[in-house]
């Protein structure tokens, strides 16, 4: 095993690709001294493409609940009877004074998330198009946003704002998808990450991971990525909630978690793996092995409905580890267009 990492590591390195084989055979380590092995070979593969800083995001959930789509994970969907806060779309202000507060705290991107399959109400989408300009004049971050599925022009739209990065998940690999969702299908989220890329939009797109899939489907979402080239790549660890299908569901193990993570690393060596959702509940106190594991990526603070960490402590353990969190900007950005 180790000579087989040794090989993959340095083909890795050496700008080669691995095969779905190769990836097969990193998904059925069981051993920890070889997870252990495989982590750090991980560790060597992001240092040599993404160096030693991390990047940080904080979101917003800048619209909260009445979701029509039944995904069985989601919080927000109202399918569901789940006791979270429902609210209409936050004003302009509340959204900048949030992105303020995101550059303080010490992200570097600043991510603006409303619940539902998509934005069609134009005033809606003309305040988030304005809070998105003024984050470009008045405050330090990178700016992105996940508003559901995406047409051509909305795309534009938010491009001539200044919007740099579009968030949509493919949640789980196409061949377990129907069991996750009915509502809508996998190829429309397709849909919207090809959109957002011809449009010029970078594209943060992942996953959601203990939904009951299997290794080999972790591994078709991985793929399906690759050839989707996204540029983030988030990883979620489901966080059951109370009133969803899945509230039941056992934990991902920390183990587990950090081998996915060295798997899409070795994937994807040159993306953004960015551990996001569900870390803190399901790899307890084995969360600063992610970096060590691979990843170069996380969110810190609150997340949609659920409470994070504190984001001094994250920076801290960040720093304990020789690394450092990726600089804010030091003036803020005009608008595109």
């Amino acid at each position: 095993m180790v000579k087989f990492l040794n090989r993959l590591t340095e083909n890795v390195l050496n700008g080669k690709q691995i095969s779905h084989r190769d990836a097969v055979d990193l998904s059925e380590i069981s051993k920890q001294s070889q997870m252990v092995y495989l982590f750090s070979c991980a560790n060597q593969i992001r240092e040599a493409f993404k160096g030693s800083v991390i990047d940080l995001c904080v979101v917003l959930n800048a619209k909260s609940g009445g979701c029509s789509e039944n995904c069985k994970f989601c919080a927000q969907s109202s399918h569901y009877p789940t006791q979270i806060k429902r609210y209409p779309l936050v004003e302009k202000n509340d959204i900048l004074a949030k992105a303020k507060n995101a550059s303080a705290v010490g992200a570097n991107r600043f991510g603006i998330v409303v619940s539902g399959r998509d934005v069609k109400n134009t005033e809606e989408l003309s305040r988030i198009c304005s809070a998105i300009q003024d984050i470009s004049s008045q405050a330090g971050v990178e700016k992105c946003a996940s508003l559901g599925t995406l047409t051509r022009q909305g795309a534009r739209e938010l491009k001539k704002a200044g919007l740099q990065r579009y968030h949509h998940n493919l949640e789980t690999a196409e061949s377990f998808f129907p069991k996750i969702c009915t509502t809508h299908s996998y190829q429309d989220r397709v849909a919207t990450v090809k959109i957002a890329k011809e449009e010029g939009l970078a594209v943060c797109s992942g996953g959601i991971f203990g939904l009951g899939e299997s290794p080999m489907e972790r591994l078709e979402l991985a793929f399906a990525l690759k050839e989707l080239d996204v540029d983030s790549i988030p990883l979620n660890f489901l966080n059951p909630i109370p009133g969803t299908p899945l509230e039941n569901a056992p934990p991902v193990q920390p183990m587990e978690i950090l081998k996915l993570i060295a798997i899409f690393r070795f994937i994807h060596p040159t993306k953004d793996i960015r551990v996001c959702g569900g870390r803190q509940r399901n790899l307890r106190s084995a969360q600063a092995l992610i970096y060590l594991a691979g990843a170069n990526a996380t969110m810190i603070a609150d997340y949609l409905t659920t409470p994070g960490s504190d984001p001094a402590e994250d920076i801290q353990m960040i720093k304990d580890l020789m690394l450092e969190p990726q600089q804010r900007a030091h003036s803020p950005q005009p608008a595109v267009g």
